[in-house]
């Protein structure tokens, strides 16, 4: 009984797998089969529309259902989500929705009346580009021969991001195996050398899906070489410990890498532990740091060793690999079946997968334990046999495949029926075969029971069974070897207990393409010519193709090579042109090449000799003299030691054009003779040039007149149109024959034309010396079919070709009508119309125009004069859309088709509104009444209102010494004020302000502003003490101080001179020269030089930048000094001076008197020591006010005034910076000598971003540096502890912004 029963199973799978090549007609009931789908990992592009396919074929065709992370997903709740006709294709329009909220498990249904198909559960991400993370990334500093890794650390991207490592420039880093890559991006140096020094080793990071690149911080790297490290063994960086293990899936890329930090730099190897690498999946990378093995199979698991060694030792570090698989087929997946009533069938579902995979069966979508009994099905494990189906059992059943790593999904139907034969192959196909060559003729034929078939030849007395027919299994024939008596018509018969049906196949067997003579081994000299022959024999029947290669390329671009049928020139050969030459005869059956070598040597030297152009042929001749063809025959004139390559034959036609000489053709060189086609009625003179490389002869004598006879014309006139140049006529052109083309006098043109919509006859009209004519009396834009044909007095041209026109056009009748309009936003609308019937269109349409006007702003109730827009729409247009429309505002618009003629009537003029819009800024911002803590703020209303304006938004904040910003004030204003005062201030502080307008859609742009509130009378008293009486006879301060400058009209309008308040005095030590500077220039200097100089004395320069007093030494007693101001910009900015001072020095100095014993010095020294005790207070209260922020958030202080946070190391606020700050160091110090040195308080624009290098911003955008280096501020900070900031400075900066 077992025996009976393994017998019935192979019997089954053998039907089974016979059934299986059959592919159901699609007119035939069949259950759904889903033909293709999303993959199942599906990452889509967050810009654009989610597509997600499903397609399925069946008889009925299918219907389509979707379910959403396992529950049912009804599409038409959902707006934003539809399904494509005749499919179950879903698309997601996400420009009304986000693409995150599809992130969905999705899994599509195909059911008709026969089963179910379901597809791939399909899991959809979008891909995601995330921003770097803010970081303060700190200088490094190591010392030379240590190793070093400099973190990448990108965002984690869908797909994973490619990393790598840039400069400044864009160019990449150069690695080695010292210096490289690992897998996580991180760059990892061996060792670290002097010249590694820089300060942009930038990482960054591609998204693939996106297309964006983001980019880290730079990182900053300095190697000292005062004390090198010395040289060791290597140690291992990555992986660490001395071992490791790695899984990875079957068919997928296995990459380990070792990397190892020694001196000198360690080599790496690889070698497998337990066995041999793969050789022809193995690659080496980053210089043998990264050991990768593709399409990895169980065989690659075991254990694998990298070894790093250099002169001082070897390191080892073994990676166990273990190798897991998701599920795969071991055979084909299950394939449908196709049974007849009480046949047999199987399904076999054979997978493996490690671990080993769990199978489970379900049909019509349903878990198999769960759907309806069918006693003649059975399911075994991985197999499902059917025994003695019947009508009714069709069905699809689902195979899922799955372990830890993955699952398959397969869909396999059972069609039950009763179908008679049909031959699928076309009739009478015709098959081409080489002799000697295998011949296969197919027979695809489809019936239920499984078709026999069986083949005849020719007469049909036998069927063909044996040597040398091989019969396949799907109905195919094969003859292992063709011959020429195979050739002739064979017929396949189909059979089945319903029926027969046959086909007939013809065979052609073909002679095989053979090369005769092959090309041959060639030494050519240089400058000569080289000749390879290639004769082929090939089937008279195939159309052969030479083809010729060089060096197996393609022949070079040059005109020295020439292709012939069966042979290859080439002149003038050069040493570039040695190499091997192949050809080859290519049909399309078969083909056969030869090759042969070409070397060129060194030319023999030969004498000079002296070549000349040709002499003209003599002695012309007529002969074999016909109706239209004559034989001409010539001596050549003496070559010149030049061959002649060509003669040219020339005519004259002395009956048409007199006087002018026409190339007829050509011949070689070699030739005397030419044999030439004439045209009739024409009276022909000849001569010929020869032509050698020298150059074209004279022209030889011309021959005798040759007349030919008149003869009706050859042919028509070309170029036959019709158009209307008026709405009632028809106007026919054609492009004429010229003299020669006429074959004879009295040329005339039969002109001809009908209606083409109507049975007519043709209506005729001759005219002569012209080239159209018009037919008057035409309806309005009517199809016409047209004729002209040539005639002369000895008959007519064949019958011409029908050409088409249209009568005339007139302009359109009848306007769009349905007109509608749909404002989309405040500045786009879309006008829609139904097309204007053709009727009354009266000419070929050309578009639609949109006239549209703006009547007025919905916010002003006059109106607005402006001149009408015209869209045009090319085109059957049935909409189009208006753009650059004004917000909140009134508009009318009609439309109008126009045709060739011009436009039609407009449709009834309408009118719609837009929406509000954002406003834009307001038109001024004011700063009035300035007091030591309040201040009045003055504004316009925005020019552009989009809107009811709803209110203002005020937000401002105070900017400390050292242009940081402080915290953000908010206020929020009623839309009818214009403006406000702010108290509470403080004083002797820069306030920055912005300002915008709101409508009911948002807030528009801001406005912004500044200014300084004036600055305590009691203070600047205080300090004038200082600067009045000095100390120890020096006196110059800490800081040089002015007063406040005056209030300024709203204007803030800049002095002519940036210098005012220019004084001097004389003491001791020099002339003291003091000044308030109100200009934004940095380089300013102290010039001076005696009064009266002779001739052009230079004057002498004291650079005082940051400073508003000098202390000028060396002048000399008993002299006067001419002395200014001089402010220096750019090279292409002009100079501001000041007026020039006459400073006279003593000659003879007072008598000093010793005050060190005097009471009212003792006194004054205490005041000073208390003033500077307070001053260090302030200092060090003003100090901690202080701070530093990164670039990126100076940035933002600047295009938006949202609140900085606190940093938590000094409890200060963001800096504050400007493209046009021009402003000197906190901090800094004027020397005893009066002088700056350029490295202190030189500040160029490089230090402020104009000039320096380029960096990307953190969100990968490229910007230059915002603010000062960070050197310069080190350098300015380090003179804080000693001194407070003045307040002049921050008055001095806000200048150079207003």
């Amino acid at each position: 009984m077992e025996r009976r029963r393994m017998d019935a199973a192979l019997l089954v799978l053998l039907l089974g797998h016979l059934a299986a090549a059959l592919e159901v007609p699609l007119d035939l009931p069949q259950p759904p089969t889903i033909t293709h789908q999303s993959p199942k990992d599906y990452i889509i592009d967050p810009r654009e529309n989610i597509i997600i396919h499903c397609e399925a074929k069946g008889k009925p065709h299918p219907s389509f259902s979707w379910t959403r992370n396992g529950t049912h997903f009804n599409i038409d709740e959902d707006t934003n989500v539809s399904m494509k006709p005749h499919s179950g294709t879903l698309v997601v329009d996400i420009s009304g929705a986000k693409a995150e909220q599809y992130e969905c498990v999705y899994q599509c249904t195909a059911r008709n009346k026969h089963g179910t198909a379901v597809s791939n559960n399909i899991v959809v991400r979008q891909s995601r580009s995330p921003l770097w993370s803010k970081e303060r990334i700190n200088p490094i500093v190591v010392q030379e021969g240590v190793s070093l890794v400099l973190p990448c650390r990108p965002p984690a991207g869908l797909p994973p991001p490619i990393i790598f490592w840039m400069d400044n420039n864009f160019q990449r880093l150069p690695q080695s195996n010292r210096v490289s890559q690992s897998l996580n991006g991180d760059l990892y140096f061996s060792n670290v050398l002097r010249e590694d020094s820089r300060n942009d080793y930038i990482c960054y990071a591609r998204f693939p899906y996106t297309q964006t690149i983001q980019q880290k911080q730079p990182i900053s790297l300095k190697v000292l070489s005062h004390d090198p490290a010395d040289e060791r063994k290597p140690t291992f960086l990555v992986p660490s410990g001395p071992s490791s293990s790695k899984t990875v899936l079957r068919g997928q890329v296995l990459e380990m890498e070792c990397i190892a930090e020694g001196l000198p730099t360690p080599d790496i190897s690889w070698s497998k532990v337990s066995g041999e690498l793969p050789a022809k999946r193995t690659y080496f990378l980053h210089y043998q740091r990264t050991l990768r093995i593709v399409n990895v199979s169980e065989s690659d698991a075991g254990d694998y060793r990298c070894t790093a060694r250099n002169k001082l030792g070897t390191v080892h570090h073994n990676i166990h690999v273990m190798v897991k698989a998701a599920p795969y087929w071991i055979s084909a997946q299950p394939r449908n079946l196709v049974l007849a009533p009480g046949e047999n069938g199987v399904l076999t579902c054979r997978a493996s997968g490690t671990p080993k995979p769990s199978i489970t069966w379900a049909m019509n979508g349903i878990p198999i334990e769960n759907s309806p009994k069918d006693l003649s099905r059975k399911v075994e494990d991985d197999t499902i046999i059917f025994t003695d189906v019947q009508t009714g059992s069709s069905a699809v059943y689902q195979c899922n495949v799955s372990n830890p790593y993955g699952y398959l999904l397969s869909n396999a139907f059972i069609n039950v029926l009763s179908e008679p034969p049909r031959v699928l192959t076309p009739a009478n196909k015709v098959y081409q075969v080489i002799k000697n060559h295998p011949a296969l003729m197919d027979c695809a034929s489809f019936g239920s029971p499984i078709p026999k078939i069986t083949w005849f030849k020719d007469s049909r007395s036998s069927t063909l069974d044996g040597d040398p027919y091989i019969l396949h299994d799907n109905g195919t024939i094969e003859i292992h070897t063709a011959q020429a008596h195979n050739a002739g018509k064979y017929t396949c018969v189909a059979r089945n207990s319903l029926g027969k049906e046959e086909n007939h196949i013809l065979l052609e067997v073909k002679e095989p393409t053979r090369i005769l003579k092959q090309p041959e081994y060639k030494v050519v000299q240089r400058g000569r010519s080289a000749v390879f022959q290639c004769k082929v024999k090939h089937d008279p029947s195939l159309v052969p193709t030479m083809t010729w290669l060089k060096d197996d390329g393609e022949l070079p671009d040059d005109e020295r090579f020439y292709v012939d049928s069966d042979s290859l020139t080439i002149t003038e050969v050069s040493e570039i042109d040695a190499g091997v030459y192949t050809c080859i005869m290519n049909t399309t059956l078969d083909h056969d090449s030869a090759s042969a070598e070409l070397t060129v040597v060194e030319a023999t030297p030969t004498p000079a000799v002296v070549t000349e152009q040709p002499d003209p042929p003599t002695d012309l001749e007529l002969t074999d003299q016909k109706k239209r063809s004559v034989q001409l025959t010539w001596t050549p004139g003496d070559e010149h030691n030049s061959p002649i390559m060509k003669f040219l034959i020339q005519y004259e036609d002395s009956l048409h054009h007199r006087g002018h000489w026409h190339n007829l053709t050509e011949v070689a060189g070699t030739r005397t003779t030419a044999h030439l086609k004439l045209s009739p009625y024409a009276h022909y003179t000849f001569r010929v040039l020869g032509l050698n490389a020298v150059g074209l002869s004279r022209p030889s004598f011309p021959s005798r007149v040759y007349k030919t006879e008149p003869a009706a014309p050859d042919e028509n006139p070309t170029g036959v149109q019709g158009l209307g140049t008026e709405h009632d006529n028809l106007v026919i052109s054609w492009k004429p024959l010229t003299g020669l083309q006429s074959n004879g006098p009295g040329l005339h043109y039969r002109v001809m034309w009908r209606q083409k919509a109507v049975n007519s006859d043709w209506n005729t009209a001759s005219v002569a010396n012209t080239s159209k004519f018009v037919v008057s009396g035409t309806p309005t834009f009517v199809p016409y079919e047209l004729k002209v044909q040539a005639v002369n007095d000895h008959g007519a041209a064949p019958d011409p070709a029908i050409a088409h026109g249209y009568s005339g056009e007139d302009l359109p009748v009848a306007a769009p009508n349905n007109v509608q309009v749909m404002v989309l936003n405040s500045s786009l609308a879309e006008v829609h119309w139904d097309p204007v019937p053709s009727k009354f269109i009266r000419g070929h349409l050309k578009g639609y125009k949109v006239y549209y006007w703006k009547e007025r702003s919905l916010h002003k109730h006059n109106p607005h004069h402006v001149e009408k827009e015209i869209l045009t729409f090319s085109g059957n247009h049935s909409h189009g859309k208006l753009p650059g429309l004004h917000p909140y505002s009134l508009y009318s618009f009609n439309v109008r088709i126009y045709n060739g003629k011009g436009e039609g009537p407009p449709s009834p003029t309408q009118e719609f509104e837009t929406p509000e819009g954002v406003p834009g800024a307001p038109t001024s911002l004011l700063v009035t009444n300035t007091d030591l803590d309040s201040l009045t703020l003055e504004w316009n209303p925005p020019h552009v209102r989009n809107g009811r304006i709803t209110g203002y938004t005020l937000k401002y904040q105070p900017v400390n010494n050292s242009n940081e910003l402080g915290p953000v004030e908010e206020l929020a204003l009623s839309a009818n004020e214009t403006s406000v005062t702010l108290s509470n201030l403080r004083h002797s502080t820069r306030y920055k302000f912005y300002l915008n307008a709101k409508t009911e859609r948002g807030a528009g742009p801001t406005i912004s502003q500044e200014t300084v509130t004036i600055m305590d009378e009691a203070l600047i008293s205080q300090l004038d003490v200082d600067v009045g009486t000095g100390v120890g006879g020096n006196t110059q301060t800490s800081h040089p101080i002015a007063r406040p400058p005056p209030h300024h009209p709203h204007n803030n309008a800049m002095p002519a001179s940036p210098f005012r308040n220019v004084n001097s005095s004389v003491g001791d030590d020099g002339a003291l020269i003091s000044w308030e500077y109100w200009g934004p220039e940095k380089s300013v200097y102290v010039e001076y030089k005696l009064q009266n100089s002779e001739g052009e004395e230079e004057w002498q320069k004291e650079l005082v930048n940051g400073s508003q007093n000098v202390m000028l030494k060396g002048l000399k007693g008993g002299l006067s000094y001419r002395v200014r101001l001089v402010a220096k910009g750019h090279h292409d900015q002009p100079l501001h001076q000041s007026q020039e001072l006459l400073v006279k020095v003593p000659a003879v100095a007072s008598r000093q008197v010793d005050i060190a014993t005097q009471g009212w010095f003792i006194g004054l020294m205490c005041a000073i020591a208390l003033l500077i005790l307070i001053l260090l207070i302030i200092c060090f209260i003003q100090r901690n006010k202080g701070g530093k922020y990164p670039v990126k958030e100076k940035e933002d202080a600047h295009t938006d005034p949202e609140f900085q946070p606190m940093k938590d190391d000094d409890c200060t606020f963001g800096e504050y910076s400007d493209n046009e700050d021009h402003k000197p160091l906190k901090g800094s110090r004027t020397p005893s000598n009066g002088t700056v040195k350029r490295g202190d308080s030189d500040d160029s624009l490089v230090d402020y971003g104009e000039g320096g290098d380029g960096q990307f911003n953190e969100d990968g955008s490229f910007i230059g540096q915002y603010s000062g280096k960070s050197v310069s501020r080190e350098t300015a900070e380090g003179h804080e502890s000693s001194e407070a900031p003045s307040p002049i400075n921050a008055m001095n900066s806000l200048n150079s912004f207003v």
